[in-house]
């Protein structure tokens, strides 16, 4: 038994000595006057050094320790043996015990090091040189010695992990197990690791070695995923992008549709207010209007059963004659830009309905998903379809009002589940068909659900993703009123639908960009 408790007992460690050296110094004062509390002997180096002698306590510089000043503007100042040594060496090997005594190195139980801040120097725009003075040597170098060693040392690798640090010391008295050890040199690893992905990926912008690296700090935890038997996680920063004023926790799949419903209405600029209402990805409605409540009540038109807990999404601020509307209908989210103190009195009143405020844009240039065991990354879809952008094939040329009309239905057609027809009058969807295994499908859906909620399609437009391989579609559409086609072009039958247009007075306009999305 005797045996057994003196095993577990080498798990627990009293720190006797820490080295300390960081660039952000907040908080960090309880740690120094607990440490000094249980008389641990504390190394440190330039401005860590002044900040600890401040507060009136004994500090070892590290100059002392290693014989050498700060060389090379700073550069180097920690890499010596002298500290290396002290970290890395195993207690429980007689030689390594030996070896310390004999070139005279003190052991070091506990680091407390940060990063030089690479990401933030980077995002403030620096100049390269700075930029590459931001790569920290001697912290990380600390770091990875001390994580390597949990097994006697306690590494302490950012400004985030002070609290907990506080804490453990108050709690266990400057004693830590090995779970505890462990637990912060996989801290550590997270931290260096994502520093290095930072400093790659800023290389890596002009040299281009084809690999897939991305590092993410922020994490939001979720019920669950697409469904509740599914773990579901999200990584990024969502706050940044978004304040909740209102409702439940958002879900995986509120997330999916936040992410649709933010792509399709910054297709709109904000000349005026745009509205959508999404389901499963896809708008059931989506209109301009001029006014928010306007532009709400055109996209309702469209699909009155299918926004029923819907997610909708607004550019303009809401106010109060809209929220009046609004609140009639049952919706899971509202996002827009702003609201006013009377719009948010009338939201609020469901108690589980999702109000956010988008703070920003997507910056994003690249996409990513999971596939066969590996990734799959392309850039975004970022073209939108302009009047510039319009070849008339057609013997009849589209009116403005068509060319208006076919603008807005290509930029809802483009953010449709593929493959999708979209039929639209100027500032309004009228229907569209989604997710079909055939573009002909995809018409008669639409056609049929405009029928469905009263609307008449003559003299609407039609847009298609992707080209149409036989002039069935034009044909179909020509019989339900439609008088102009927007679609990419492409196709080596295009002719056949060209003729079947100039035979019944259709406009066609060829975009020359394919917009699938799956």
């Amino acid at each position: 038994m005797h045996h057994h408790f003196r095993i577990y007992n080498s798990m627990l460690k009293k720190i006797k000595s820490a080295l300390v050296s960081v660039y952000h110094k907040d908080n960090l004062e309880p740690i120094i006057r607990l440490l000094e509390q249980h008389e641990v002997k504390i190394y440190s180096t330039g401005g860590t050094q002044s900040f600890i002698e401040e507060l009136g306590l004994e500090v070892i510089a590290v100059e002392d320790l290693t014989g050498y000043p700060s060389i090379l503007g700073g550069r180097v100042k920690t890499l010596h043996p002298n500290v290396f040594g002290g970290i890395l060496s195993r207690r429980e090997v007689d030689e390594d015990i030996n070896q310390l005594k004999e070139y005279d190195i003190p052991e070091i139980d506990m680091v407390i090091v940060d990063l030089y801040p690479f990401e933030a120097t980077l995002a403030s725009g620096a100049s390269e040189q700075e930029i590459i003075e931001k790569i920290d040597i001697g912290g990380i170098s600390l770091i990875r010695a001390a994580a390597k060693n949990y097994k006697d040392v306690l590494i302490v690798s950012s400004i985030d992990q002070y609290k907990k640090v506080e804490a453990l010391l108050k709690e266990k008295g400057g004693v830590t197990s090995i779970e505890d050890r462990k637990y912060f040199a996989a801290e550590a690893f997270n931290i260096s690791s994502h520093y290095d992905t930072a400093i790659f990926n800023y290389l890596n912008a002009d040299v281009e070695i084809g690999v897939f690296k991305k590092s993410t700090m922020h994490k939001m935890g979720l019920r669950y995923g697409e469904n509740p038997h599914q773990e579901g996680i999200f990584y990024g920063d969502f706050q940044s992008m978004f304040e909740q004023l209102h409702g439940k926790e958002v879900s995986y799949n509120n997330l999916v549709d936040i992410d649709a419903a933010v792509n399709l209405i910054e297709e709109f600029d904000d000349t005026l207010p745009a509205f959508a209402i999404l389901k499963h990805t896809n708008a059931c409605g989506c209109a301009t209007g001029e006014t928010v409540k306007e532009a709400y009540m055109k996209a309702f038109e469209a699909d009155t059963v299918s926004a029923f807990g819907g997610v909708l999404i607004c550019n303009k601020e809401v106010d109060a004659t809209a929220a009046e509307e609004l609140h009639k209908l049952f919706f899971e989210i509202l996002v827009a830009p702003s609201y006013t103190d009377d719009a948010l009195d009338i939201l609020k009143q469901k108690k589980n309905r999702i109000l956010l405020i988008k703070k920003q844009n997507l910056t994003a240039k690249k996409q990513f998903k999971s596939l066969l065991n590996g990734v799959l990354e392309q850039d975004r879809d970022l073209k939108t379809d302009a009047l510039i952008d319009l070849k008339v094939v057609t013997k009849r040329a589209s009116t403005q009002q068509e060319n208006e009309a076919l603008i807005f239905a290509s930029k809802v057609c483009k953010h449709t589940k593929s493959n999708t027809i979209v039929l639209a009058k100027e500032g309004q969807l009228m229907a569209s068909g989604v997710g079909q295994t055939s573009r002909v499908d995809a018409l008669k859906q639409a056609i049929e659900k405009a029928a469905q909620f009263g609307l008449s399609l003559e003299g609407a437009v039609m847009a298609s993703d992707a080209f149409f391989p036989f002039p069935d579609c034009v044909e179909i559409a020509d019989k339900a009123g439609i008088k102009a086609v927007i679609q990419p072009g492409g196709s080596i039958r295009d002719q056949d639908s060209i003729d079947y247009c100039d035979q019944h007075g259709m406009a066609m306009v060829f975009t020359g960009t394919r917009h699938f999305k799956h």
